[in-house]
């Protein structure tokens, strides 16, 4: 005889079947397939009771929210801020520094172009004023001396004007009034009408030292005839606010 109290296996009592309704709409709310009815009891994360048991958390309606986005990383680290800053002040000194340079190589050369063409024009002034006061402070006449001692003076500047003055005035005057003397300078030439015998050893803006081939014609009673002295002159001219004068004649 069929005991009477024995339950059919796989028949499920009307709260349990209640119960898998239910986790069935929870599944589908989150999204997710079916859970066996061992899972359907409670759906979501799961969480450790004190008892060891899991507890599923059922997820809300509208899903769980985002976790917050990391604020932009806009301040820099104490350390690396320093050292763009000294990094910036580096890089500025250093193109000072390269601008300064350029400027100071710009100066230079323009101060060297300028002493060129200085120096240039120079030595066309000093070369012409010597061949023009050759022939006048290396020459006199005894009948007239004063007038070309005078003349020559006019052409000179410092202290060789003043050493002039005081050769001719002690010992060229007085021999030359004794013996008659006449010397007559004048710049050499080639014989075939070249240009005279003229050359700048060196010039500068304010100073040249020129050489000169001079042929002297000397005249007195001294000598029986003329007599021709080939000579090489020196001399050293400085300009001034009248132009290039003579500051200083030697013979070689």
């Amino acid at each position: 005889m069929a005991n009477p109290t024995t339950r059919t296996r796989g028949t499920a009592s009307p709260a349990r079947r209640t119960m898998t309704a239910a986790a069935r709409a929870a599944a589908k709310r989150a999204g997710r397939p079916e859970r066996p009815e061992r899972d359907a009891r409670a759906a979501g994360p799961a969480e450790e009771t004190p008892s060891g048991r899991t507890l599923l958390i059922e997820p809300p309606a509208d899903g769980w929210e985002d976790p917050p986005e990391p604020a932009p990383f806009e301040e820099e680290p104490e350390e690396s801020a320093p050292r763009r800053r000294i990094g910036r002040h580096v890089l500025t000194a250093v193109l000072g520094a390269v601008l300064v340079a350029a400027l100071v190589v710009a100066a230079v050369l323009g101060w060297q172009y300028r002493e060129g063409r200085q120096a240039e024009r120079a030595r066309g002034e000093a070369l012409a004023s010597a061949r023009k006061a050759a022939p006048v402070v290396l020459s006199y006449d005894y009948r007239h001396l004063e007038r070309d001692f005078t003349r020559a003076r006019a052409l000179l500047t410092g202290h060789f004007r003043d050493q002039y003055g005081k050769t001719t005035k002690t010992v060229v005057a007085p021999t030359a009034k004794k013996y008659h003397g006449v010397v007559k300078a004048t710049v050499a030439t080639p014989a075939d009408g070249g240009a005279p015998a003229v050359s700048v050893v060196s010039a500068a803006p304010d100073r040249a030292v020129v050489l000169l081939f001079v042929n002297q014609i000397t005249e007195s009673t001294r000598v029986s005839g003329p007599r021709l002295d080939l000579n090489r002159v020196r001399m050293t001219l400085t300009r001034t606010s009248d132009g290039w004068k003579v500051s200083g004649v030697d013979a070689l």
